[in-house]
């Protein structure tokens, strides 16, 4: 199989979909690999590292998506991206499909076979392509508070840990998943007082278990999320509903009722944002104020160290990838349930149920899509 990598054009993403030893790979398993020139070097992956792993370097994305059967990418495909995807071709890469309506009609238009890296699940009903990057975005949450916290950014002027008479900074992490669970380490590594909020109680007890003395949990109720929502200086917003829209958890009327200068950093705004007054944001423009509340929404967060996620992220890609170019997408799926999970869609029709109800549109089973 030819597999294509093309460089995104994302604002301010620097990750890269193959790796030069993801690219070592695919070829030592018989496939061609070609490559944007440029595609890795956000990342500090230089042309020549492709070319030494047996990767052809190719001068635009035109060339790239034209020559490959399957395209593999980090981020979504922007709109002049979306058209040069055709009918047969496979799409391999992060799609948040059910805020965005567009690019799930112009991927069904395109005929493309999509199969996103968030939906794809685990035997123990994790999200492995989805966790590197949660756990990079998790730590990246704390860090970028603390920062949107200083004054000169329009925060309250909070050092997360405090100083010696002086209290730390109030922190609230909702959702105690991977990303809150490395956001509430590294909040409370930084000094924070950390609690974090989550609907399972099993989840909360087995944080209670192994973090016992570092942060405190509570129920994810609606009072105890809007009490502890008003006492914090900075609110970590981790909820993920697989391939769903992320439920709205803090209003605006709430915003009122928060200290001025607080902090939201929103990771779930690549599935619509946790909080009714979130709008995606770029790294060059990241934060913006609503009613005196400071947002942090960015929606690509990793791309801030994208060597580290690249790397991260390449390491659980890579069996799929070969899985989906050595046997063909359809082996691949029917003889794995947990890739098949990764179909959003194909030939045309959503294969997403998630997606489908977020987007209001039909739905075929992702069983019978590989069957056809």
């Amino acid at each position: 199989m030819k597999i294509g990598c093309p460089t995104e054009i994302k604002p301010q993403e620097f990750r890269v979909g193959l790796t030069p030893n993801a690219a070592r790979e695919a070829v030592s398993h018989g496939h061609e690999v070609i490559v944007q020139s440029g595609a890795g070097r956000g990342a500090g992956f230089e042309d020549a590292a492709y070319e030494e792993a047996g990767a052809r370097m190719v001068g635009t994305a035109e060339e790239v998506f034209s020559e490959a059967g399957m395209i593999v990418k980090v981020k979504e495909p922007q709109a002049g991206e979306r058209k040069m995807l055709r009918e047969g071709q496979v799409l391999f890469t992060y799609l948040h499909l059910a805020p965005d309506p567009d690019q799930t009609r112009d991927l069904m238009d395109s005929g493309v076979t999509a199969i996103a890296y968030e939906t794809v699940t685990d035997e123990r009903g994790g999200l492995p392509l989805l966790a590197p990057m949660s756990e990079v975005a998790g730590r990246l949450a704390p860090q970028t508070g603390a920062w949107a916290l200083q004054k000169a950014n329009g925060g309250r002027g909070v050092l997360m840990g405090g100083v010696p008479g002086v209290g730390p900074a109030r922190v609230a992490v909702i959702g105690g998943g991977v990303v809150g669970t490395h956001a509430a380490r590294i909040a409370a590594g930084m000094g924070a007082d950390v609690t974090v909020l989550d609907r399972s109680l099993p989840r909360l007890r087995h944080l209670d278990e192994v973090y016992a003395g570092q942060f405190s949990t509570r129920y994810a109720s609606a009072g105890n999320t809007a009490e502890l929502v008003v006492e914090a200086d900075l609110v970590i917003g981790a909820v993920l509903i697989p391939g769903a829209a992320a439920p709205k958890l803090v209003s605006r009327a709430q915003l009122s009722e928060m200290k001025p200068g607080a902090v939201l950093v929103d990771v779930a705004i690549d599935q619509g944002g946790c909080f009714e007054t979130s709008k995606a944001t770029t790294h060059e423009n990241p934060i913006f104020e609503v009613d005196g509340i400071v947002h942090y929404c960015v929606a690509n967060m990793p791309g801030a160290v994208p060597r580290s996620a690249t790397i991260a992220l390449g390491n659980a890609t890579m069996p799929y990838m070969l899985a989906l170019a050595d046997k063909g997408w359809q082996t691949a799926c029917s003889e794995d349930p947990h890739l098949l999970a990764g179909l959003n869609v194909h030939a045309g029709k959503l294969t997403n149920y998630a997606v489908g109800r977020a987007l209001g549109i039909d739905v075929t089973s992702p069983g019978l899509a590989v069957k056809g």
